[in-house]
């Protein structure tokens, strides 16, 4: 990857500066929304850090054990060169998660309501981060009017195909979260459909195949969604369900021309900045 421009010896690449955006926009919305429920904002933010170093740690651990184990094994020190790329994003789901619920509970916060407001920034700001991702798809069977060149080869955007659904996905939330039917929904509903859009994707990425067209992360996603639908048939039989609270035609209407407005100013910085 080359580097989009440099600060002295820093050189800063565009996907790392596209997580950074991505981060800061999820979590400034987060926090407004959560200090408008009675959060504290302060304890909040600390969370999010250290969510933030638990999904790194994750998603470089998932990596070197199941994509590239063999190699890493024989090159230890190479473990630690997370600049180099590696990281697996079911690995930092399960990561970040942990370390936050952990700190939640530790200091009596909220939990379900908590992932419920967070759930809607999480899958916006890894819309944005896609923006910049270098990773593509294979080759397409035509020249369709989407594909990207890469080196004279036109090849599948999954970036856009990704940020494209994460945007949908955003809006379904945002509008979930004002007419929930229990806490802890909200969230649930983020992991189905976050590990449903990463099954997708999967069939136009090049990663290891277990057999035929099923690669390790449609088996990932597979199981993580079996373990959502049970945490989530626990949830309805174990919480109180009430009845959701009518969003307003305005409302809805005003949420889905910002979530289409996203997806056009984001196809177009994707198109010129990796075309």
């Amino acid at each position: 990857m080359e580097p989009l421009f440099s600060i002295g010896p820093i050189n800063i690449y565009l996907f790392g500066m596209m997580i950074a955006i991505g981060v800061f926009v999820g979590l400034y919305y987060f926090l407004k929304v959560a200090k408008s429920k009675g959060l504290n904002e302060k304890l909040l933010l600390d969370g999010v850090l250290l969510s933030f170093i638990g999904g790194v740690l994750g998603a470089r651990v998932v990596y070197v054990l199941v994509y590239n184990s063999a190699y890493y094994f024989s090159n230890p020190i190479e473990i630690f060169f997370i600049h180099k790329g590696g990281l697996s994003i079911h690995g930092g789901l399960v990561g970040g998660f942990l370390v936050g619920i952990l700190y939640l509970w530790k200091n009596k916060l909220p939990v379900w309501k908590t992932l419920d407001i967070a759930a809607p920034f999480i899958i916006l700001a890894q819309g944005i981060s896609r923006i910049g991702c270098d990773v593509f798809g294979y080759p397409t069977a035509s020249d369709p009017l989407w594909a990207i060149r890469v080196d004279g080869v036109m090849l599948h955007p999954v970036q856009a195909y990704e940020f494209t659904l994460n945007y949908l996905l955003f809006g379904y939330l945002w509008l979930r979260l004002k007419s929930s039917s229990y806490q802890g929904q909200v969230f649930l509903h983020y992991l189905i459909g976050f590990l449903t859009i990463r099954g997708i994707v999967e069939f136009f990425r090049e990663n290891p195949l277990l057999f035929d067209f099923i690669s390790v992360s449609h088996v990932m996603s597979i199981v993580g969604i079996i373990v959502v639908v049970l945490v989530m048939l626990y949830r309805k039989k174990t919480t109180k369900i009430v009845r959701p609270a009518n969003v307003e035609r305005y409302e809805i209407a005003k949420i889905w021309f910002y979530v289409w407005g996203l997806t056009f100013v984001s196809l177009l910085l994707y198109y010129f900045l990796q075309g």
